[in-house]
């Protein structure tokens, strides 16, 4: 019986920790598939919509300037990605003048009602973000987040639930 709860209680925060998906690619370089600049333009739970390009190694949050970005895709079903909400309101709150975080929600049917709770930061609700996702070589793993510096020039990749100790 001890065996039995050792096994579950070591188990569990491996799973709840992990990704949403079996494969792993942390830290790579996003592909950013075709050379020539693509625009994307995702509307946003709030009714506005935030313009991104992708021109080679670049990634433009147009109507974002001299921030650093965290571009995060997630889903609203994922366990690790519902905890990492939390980490980012926090991320956003204490860094509003030098990070702003974006979430890119690759999930079809959900309202913005069902997406605004507890929300401080932007999140878009739009079927381009499909688009957005396969461009940049596709999100195999969620929540997957990108790291973007000030200039638009991709940072660090982060897959699954990233401790916000890691992030700051």
């Amino acid at each position: 019986m001890k065996f039995k709860t050792l096994a579950i209680l070591t188990i569990l925060p491996i799973l709840f920790f992990t990704a949403c998906d079996s494969k792993s690619d942390k830290n790579q370089k996003p592909t950013i598939i075709n050379s020539a600049e693509k625009q994307f333009s995702l509307n946003t739970i709030n009714n506005s919509q935030i313009n991104i390009s992708l021109n080679q190694d670049k990634i433009i949050l147009k109507d974002i300037n001299n921030k650093i970005v965290l571009l995060n895709f997630f889903t609203t079903w994922c366990p690790a990605c519902k905890v990492e909400i939390s980490n980012l309101v926090q991320i956003q709150e204490a860094y509003k003048n030098d990070i702003v975080v974006v979430g890119i929600l690759l999930e079809e049917f959900k309202t913005n009602e069902e997406i605004n709770e507890l929300l401080n930061y932007t999140v878009t609700n739009s079927g381009e973000a499909f688009e957005l996702a396969k461009s940049l070589g596709g999100i195999k793993a969620i929540p997957t987040t990108f790291l973007i510096d000030k200039h638009g020039t991709f940072f660090q990749k982060y897959t699954g639930l990233v401790p916000n100790e890691m992030l700051e």
